[in-house]
C-alpha cells in the first residue's frame, strides 16, 4: 500500500467522525503489508500517531498526515516514536491542551499523550467495558489489574453495588480516582487498593464474595506477573472469592498465547466455571490472526 492509498483509507475511515475515540488505521494487525509499524487514532480534534519502526518513508508519511489533518476535524497532530528509547512523543501540528480525555460510549477517560509509553487508555478493550457495563447491575465487582480503573467506571455506570479495584501502581489508581470524578461517579462503594494481587488474596477475599470478576493482566510485567506461570494462580483462587452466580471476564493480549490457554487453565483448576463465549474485537483492530490479538473470554459459574 502506497502513502496515497493510506491517505485514501484514512479519509474513508474518518467519515462521520465525532468527539468519540476512533482508530483510523491499525497497521499492527498485519492486514496492510509494509505498515505493521503504524497506528493512527482520532481523539476528538487530535490526530494521534504511533510509529513502532523507522523506515525511509517516514518524512513523506509525516507530511501526508499533516495534509490529512489540515483537511479534517483535527487541529493537533501528535507523533509517538515507539522505536526510540523512552518512546518520545512530539506535537507536530497545533498544541495540546491540559486535562485531555478520550470519550468512549459517553464515558470519559484521562489521557497523557506525552507519556513515555502508554496513554493511560487502552481503546481495544471497548467491547470488554461495554460487556461489564451491561452485566454489572446490582453486582459486587472485583477488578483485578485495574490500572486506571476504566472497567470500574463502566461497572458503576452499569449499576454495580460495589467495585474493588486492585493494582500495584498507586499512580494508576490515582488516575482511576480521577476517571471516576471525571464521570461524575460518587466514591461510595468503590475501593482503590494498591495490592500485589498474587500475595494479597486473603485481603481481597475480605470484600467478597464477588458476582463479577475481571482479570485483565499484562502478558508480562517483570517482577510482578508472567501470564505463562502466574495466570493459573489467580484461576485457582476463583472458587474462594466468587459468589454462586459469578461471571468472570478473563482477558489476555498476547501474541503467543491463544484462547485455549485460559480455557484449559479454567477447566483444570476451576471447572465449575464454564466457558460461555469470546467477545468480538472491534473491527478497527482487526488482525490477520485473531488468536494473536486481544482475547476477552466470558465464563459463568455453574452450581
Amino acid at each position: 500500500m502506497t502513502i496515497e492509498q493510506l491517505k485514501a483509507l484514512l479519509l474513508e475511515n474518518s467519515k462521520n467522525l465525532t468527539d468519540e475515540f476512533k482508530r483510523l488505521f491499525h497497521g499492527r494487525g498485519g492486514l496492510y503489508e509494509g505498515w505493521k509499524h503504524l497506528t493512527v487514532d482520532s481523539i476528538d480534534e487530535i490526530l494521534s500517531v504511533a510509529l513502532y519502526m523507522q523506515d525511509e518513508s517516514e518524512s513523506e508519511l509525516v507530511e501526508m498526515l499533516k495534509e490529512f489533518a489540515a483537511n479534517s476535524r483535527h487541529k493537533t497532530v501528535v507523533i509517538q516514536r515507539r522505536y526510540i528509547k523512552g518512546s518520545p512523543s512530539e506535537v507536530i501540528v497545533g498544541e495540546l491542551g491540559e486535562n485531555l480525555f478520550a470519550i468512549e460510549n459517553g464515558m470519559k477517560f484521562k489521557l497523557n499523550l506525552l507519556s513515555n509509553q502508554n496513554s493511560l487508555y487502552f481503546p481495544d478493550m471497548k467491547n470488554g467495558r461495554a460487556f461489564v457495563r451491561e452485566n454489572s447491575k446490582n453486582r459486587r465487582v472485583l477488578n483485578l489489574f485495574s490500572y486506571t480503573c476504566a472497567f470500574s467506571v463502566a461497572a458503576k455506570l452499569g449499576g454495580a453495588l460495589s467495585v474493588s479495584n486492585i493494582d500495584m501502581s498507586k499512580s494508576a489508581l490515582s488516575t482511576g480516582k480521577a476517571n471516576h470524578h471525571l464521570n461524575g461517579i460518587e466514591p461510595r462503594g468503590i475501593s482503590f487498593l494498591p495490592y500485589n494481587i498474587l500475595k494479597s488474596f486473603s485481603r481481597i477475599k475480605q470484600n467478597g464474595p464477588y458476582d463479577l470478576i475481571i482479570i485483565d493482566p499484562p502478558t508480562s510485567q517483570r517482577g510482578s506477573f508472567e501470564a505463562v506461570k502466574d495466570y493459573e494462580k489467580i484461576i485457582k483462587k476463583l472458587p474462594e472469592i466468587a459468589s454462586d452466580e459469578c461471571i468472570v471476564l478473563a482477558s489476555l493480549n498476547s501474541t503467543e498465547l491463544d484462547s485455549n490457554f485460559i480455557i484449559n487453565i479454567m477447566t483444570e483448576f476451576a471447572p465449575e466455571f464454564k466457558f460461555v463465549k469470546r467477545l468480538e474485537n472491534l473491527k478497527e483492530f482487526a488482525s490477520t490472526d485473531e488468536e494473536r490479538s486481544l482475547k476477552n473470554l466470558v465464563f459463568e459459574k455453574e452450581n
